[in-house]
């Protein structure tokens, strides 16, 4: 989960969502399948309540291997401020490792 507390930016939520996701998990099995790091498939998908406004690209940029991919879907919450002109974003992140194993 990413937040962007004031803003209402959707990009700097998904990118918070990707890096928290990513800090929470541990992948050191490449070596026993001969793979690197290099060699992973990483499929993101990011729900947010705007997904148009989401730089995929700089999303992408959280991931330090591998060819990522990243979707941008109707998703996550928008919490407006009491005052109705702010609003708090948060983001949901789904990132999946695939290993092409050439089959």
């Amino acid at each position: 989960m990413g937040v962007d507390v004031h803003g209402r930016d959707a990009t700097k939520a998904a990118r918070r969502a990707v890096s928290d996701a990513i800090r929470h998990s541990s992948l050191g099995f490449f070596r026993m399948v001969g793979k690197t790091p290099q060699d992973m498939l990483v499929d993101v998908t990011i729900g947010v309540p705007n997904p148009e406004a989401v730089d995929t690209a700089a999303v992408a940029k959280e991931l330090p291997y591998g060819t990522v991919t990243v979707t941008a879907v109707k998703g996550g919450l928008e919490i407006p401020a009491e005052a109705g002109s702010d609003a708090i974003i948060i983001a949901n992140a789904a990132v999946l490792v695939h290993l092409d194993d050439g089959k």
